[in-house]
């Protein structure tokens, strides 16, 4: 996974990372590490928790550029 559009969507919703983090209950540091693409390749379970807590799909947000 090169590039996703966490942080698109997110600023969509108007959340904070932390808000983001509470909502997935995907931590802080790691949402920051997908944003900033430092960490690559998370699990099914957590890209479903970041999708579902952004009201998106898991291809919207980590599939598609």
């Amino acid at each position: 996974m090169e590039k996703n559009n966490l942080k698109k969507f997110r600023k969509i919703k108007q959340l904070t990372i932390r808000e983001l983090s509470e909502i997935s209950g995907v931590s802080m540091g790691y949402i920051c590490h997908l944003e900033r693409g430092t960490r690559k390749n998370p699990s099914k379970d957590v890209m479903k928790k970041i999708a579902d807590a952004l009201d998106k799909n898991v291809i919207e947000i980590f599939f598609e550029n």
